[in-house]
Parts: structure tokens; sequence; C-alpha cells
């Protein structure tokens, strides 16, 4: 059966889940939506960079795609600025029957014990009434931290603590909003980001730290843990999101940490740079600028190292491509699950059925 879907955004994550969507003999794209009005009236398929014409014009009139009655809408439209209207938006899609898959607002990766209860009621009362689903993930938080980890685990004979790193050069990553008013690079070292004000850190990934422990049936310390530490630019550094004079903040080292009775059992890390030659004390990547780092300490110790590049090189163009992907590859298991918000932990595998060059 093919399932008919509608787009919401173009942007970096956007236009790749159009390529992905237009590459998946299942699936059917049907509208997509944008919010800058140049967009108004452009083929998909310019707007995803393809070679070719899709036959589906972009709009910004929400009312005309939902009334296409789409039976999962992809979402990637920019949520980190705006947290509860976009938990909003999503309700109001799953309240008129649609399916969702989006990546953001990341809380809802797993938002038990973060959310307040009237708004996780809001969302399955929504589910109910639409009898639609909602599932939101990507790569981090989402399979980088959830279905990879939880999967090593069942090799394990005891596990002492399970840590989740990200190890990454963000130079090439285009998002200002994100790396200057939410990160803090390039501010003076004696401000504080919006990212590292109390509680933040664990609002941005707390639902990964808690997703794992109940994933392994752990009952966590309240609250959660939060550590960080800054770098100074030791120069001036140039990215494509925003310039970092000598002085300002160049690099960001974070972790969330989820304790059982003191100790850490459940730790997500971010070593953070915006200039490969940053920091050459902190872990690298052991190859490229940037992976995903699963330690498990336990009987077996092990190590599994997750990278990525896209064709051109660039890890953080494949960040964008395999955030996509893990939504648009998840949209028939999401179409086929419970009413409500659905996690990882509710979902069958999900692969690239499909996708394989030639099989179709």
């Amino acid at each position: 059966m093919t399932l008919r879907v509608v787009e919401w955004s173009t942007g970096t994550v956007g236009r790749h889940a159009i390529a992905g969507i237009d590459a998946r003999p299942d699936l059917e794209l049907v509208g997509v939506w944008v919010s800058d009005p140049a967009k108004v009236g452009r083929d998909a398929g310019e707007l995803a960079g393809l070679d070719r014409e899709l036959g589906v014009v972009a709009t910004n009139d929400r009312d005309a795609l939902i009334a296409l009655r789409p039976d999962c809408i992809v979402h990637t439209a920019m949520t980190d600025d705006r947290i509860f209207e976009a938990i909003d938006d999503l309700i109001s899609f799953v309240e008129a029957g649609i399916n969702v898959v989006s990546s953001g607002p990341v809380v809802l990766q797993f938002p038990e014990g973060i959310l307040n209860r009237e708004l996780l009621d809001r969302i399955a009362a929504a589910g109910e009434s639409g009898n639609a689903s909602l599932h939101v993930n990507g790569i981090d938080p989402g399979f980088a931290n959830d279905v990879l980890p939880l999967a090593m685990t069942s090799l394990s004979q005891r596990i002492d603590e399970v840590r989740c790193l990200e190890i990454a050069d963000y130079s090439t990553y285009y998002q200002p909003v994100v790396m200057r008013d939410i990160f803090g690079f390039g501010q003076p070292m004696d401000a504080t980001p919006l990212l590292l004000l109390p509680g933040v850190l664990s609002m941005g990934w707390g639902s990964v730290v808690r997703q794992i422990a109940a994933g392994l049936g752990l009952t966590l310390d309240e609250p959660l843990v939060e550590r960080h530490d800054r770098v100074a630019a030791d120069r001036d550094y140039s990215t494509v999101s925003v310039e970092i004079p000598e002085g300002t903040m160049a690099a960001l080292h974070f972790e969330v940490v989820g304790q059982v009775g003191g100790v850490d059992r459940v730790v997500l890390e971010h070593y953070t740079r915006t200039d490969p030659a940053q920091c050459p004390d902190w872990p690298k990547p052991a190859d490229g600028d940037g992976c995903y780092r699963i330690l498990i300490a336990g009987e077996p110790q092990m190590t599994v190292e997750f990278g990525h590049h896209g064709e051109h090189g660039d890890h953080n163009v494949s960040g964008m491509i395999v955030t996509a992907m893990r939504l648009v590859n998840s949209v028939a298991a999401v179409v086929d699950a419970k009413p409500g918000l659905v996690t990882a932990l509710d979902l069958p595998m999900v692969s690239g059925r499909g996708l394989v060059t030639g099989a179709h």
C-alpha cells in the first residue's frame, strides 16, 4: 500500500526528507508546507535540490494541506526556539486524524518525567480522538542514543554504565539560531547561553537518558545531573553559521546524567567543536570530523562508533540526511502504531526496505 505524505518544511532537514520520500516506493509526496513566502509556488523537487520536478507545489496554506487527508506528515520544521507552539501544531495534526513523524521538539522523543501530566494527557487525548500516532525522533536525540545503545545492551551480562557520546565539529552546521543563541558560540564567556540555563540541558537531552533507563528497567534519582565546561577561542574562527572572535565561546562539552543511588548509570555526553583543531585533548572520531560513540561499561566492556559522511565528505550534511531518513523510514511503522505518542520502545525494527539501488 502506498502511503500519502506531506512534508512540513524544506530547510536543512526537510529538503533531504523530500528526497527520501521520493526514493521510497511505498510513499507518495502529496503536499509541501513552507514558511518562506518566496518558496510558495515552487516545485518540491527544486526546493529539495533534485535534478527534476516532482509535480508537487509548495504552499503556506496549512488548512489546504490538512484537507488533503494525508496518511502522515513528516514534520521537520525548526522547533528549538518555539517548543510549545510546535507541540500545539503537532497535536492539531493528530487531532485531525493525521499520523506524524517529527524531528522535534526533541523533548517528545520520551517526555515522561519532563513534560507535565496535563500536556501528556492532551497528546494522548488527541491520539484517541484522531486515531493517529505521533513519533519524534532523528539521530540525536534519536537512533544514536535510543535504538543503538539499547540494541548493544542485548549483548551484556552486566551493565555498570551506558554512555552515549556525540563528538563533532559544527563549523559546517548551518543553524545560526542554534549555534549562537542556543549553544552560545561567539558569545562572551561571561554570558550564559540558553542551553546552559539550569534545566535546559535536561529538557533537550533528558528524554534520551530517561528512555534508556526505561529500556533497562531503571528508576533514576531526581533530578538528572547536568555538567558542562566551555572553551574560549584562542583565535578568530569562522563557521557557516556564526563568527567566533578570539576570547568568545568556541567549544562546549556537556553531560546529562541519570544516576541511581548517586552513581552515574546513563550518560548523554557531547563534545562540540567549531573547528576540528580545537581542544586536542578531547575525544576525536576515529575517522572524519563527526561521530556517535556508545560505551557500555560492565561485562563485557563494549564500544561502538557510528560515523557518517555525505557523498562529498561532509558529516553535517549527512547528519541532516540521517535525521530525515530515520523519520521517513519510520512512516509505515508509525501509521500502523497505536494512537497517541509512540517512542522507539514501541516500534518494531525500522529499516531501509525498498531503498536498495536497482531493487525497484
